[in-house]
């Protein structure tokens, strides 16, 4: 048996969920167009034949201006601690550059025990001799392998995968055989609330949510929508509740048949702000 810990970093919005969305083959973490859409640092699970390959997919690494990007930063650098692959992702239409080179150099791996693999995401958007380009670019990283791949159409995914397996030492799983992630079903609600909020919201407000769920006695589940200002509370209800209410239609429909789902929206002035409040909702 053989496994092992691959974490997945790089800059905000350059596709490291959809990246181990695609290779587990079930979705495991939420998705958007927006930045900072990952918070919390999340295992996704790949057992292929005598191998488990446990992704840590972690949030994208910025220059922090609020108590929340600082402690999701400090979770992306941990997360990055021990493990025996680090996957740093780029956005191959963005090209490779500055910012990438910065999330290298606030990443620590021992070189001698990690390997390190330089993946261009999102090639689907980009001309092959522009991908080569960027990739080129990238080895100024002096990466171990490196890859194009799209997590949006499969493109590349096959060899990523493969040469993962093949580096991955021998020891027992981590996981059982039909697990494929580590989200409880409380966060999981959460977290479907919050994706649906970042589709329907835009400008600042979509940071200025978080979700929380205060009430599971199945098939009855409450979930919290916090966000900081009261002007905020009526643009996440909606004219006479209609976004709320397309939130959780669409929550439910991918919940269990018979789920019950009440959204209640309340304000907590500034709380990404505030490091013991963000803290207390579990980032």
């Amino acid at each position: 048996m053989r496994s092992g810990l691959v974490a997945v970093v790089g800059r905000p919005n350059v596709g490291k969920s959809s990246l181990v969305n695609a290779i587990v083959g079930k979705k495991v973490s939420i998705v958007s167009d927006k930045p900072q859409t990952t918070r919390r640092r999340i295992h996704g699970v790949a057992t292929r034949g005598d191998t488990q390959i446990v992704f840590v997919d972690t949030p994208g690494l910025h220059k922090p201006v609020t108590a929340l990007g600082q402690r999701v930063n400090a979770t992306a650098i941990a997360s990055a601690v021990d493990v025996d692959v680090l996957l740093l992702v780029f956005d191959a239409e963005s090209g490779f550059g500055k910012g990438d080179e910065w999330v290298a150099a606030n990443v620590s791996i021992d070189r001698s025990t990690t390997k390190l693999f330089v993946v261009a995401n999102k090639c689907d958007a980009v001309a092959p001799r522009r991908v080569l380009t960027e990739l080129s670019l990238s080895t100024v990283l002096d990466a171990d392998e490196y890859f194009p791949v799209s997590a949006h159409t499969r493109k590349g995914l096959g060899e990523l995968s493969e040469a993962l397996h093949g580096v991955l030492p021998e020891g027992p799983w981590y996981y059982p055989i039909d697990t494929t992630g580590d989200v409880s079903g409380q966060e999981w609600v959460a977290e479907l609330v919050r994706e649906e909020l970042l589709r329907l919201t835009r400008d600042e407000l979509p940071y200025s949510i978080a979700t929380r769920v205060t009430e599971w006695e199945w098939p009855r589940v409450r979930c919290e929508i916090i966000v900081e200002r009261e002007s905020q509370k009526g643009m996440v209800i909606g004219r006479g509740g209609s976004l709320l209410k397309e939130v959780g239609a669409t929550v439910r429909r991918q919940m269990d048949p018979g789920a019950y789902l009440e959204l209640r929206v309340v304000v907590d002035k500034d709380w990404q702000r505030k490091p013991g409040r963000v803290e207390r909702l579990g980032y």
